[in-house]
Formats: structure tokens, sequence, C-alpha cells
């Protein structure tokens, strides 16, 4: 069922999108989380850039 999601966005519109994955540091507990979205490529430097 994997292959065929990822055969999907492959092609047509999903092409566009890419998923970033940037590490946060937590003001709580000081460790460090994971921060993922799935993004146009074009806002891909957004996404890295906002705090």
């Amino acid at each position: 069922m994997a292959k065929k999601v990822v055969a999907t966005l492959k092609t047509g519109v999903g092409k566009h999108f890419v998923k970033c994955i940037k590490m946060v540091k937590s003001e709580k507990s000081g460790a460090y989380i994971f921060k993922e979205e799935v993004v146009h490529y074009d806002h891909v430097k957004d996404f890295f850039n906002k705090k």
C-alpha cells in the first residue's frame, strides 16, 4: 500500500510538495524535538526560516 502512495505523489500535482523535517530545541525540557511538515517546494526556505 505504501508503494501506491509514493507512486501517486511522484506524478501530477503531488510532485510539487516536499516533506521538511526541522530539529528544534524545546523551551520547557531543553530536549530536541522534530517538526515535520509537507510544504510546496517554493515555500521550503520559509519553513526553515520561521521560528
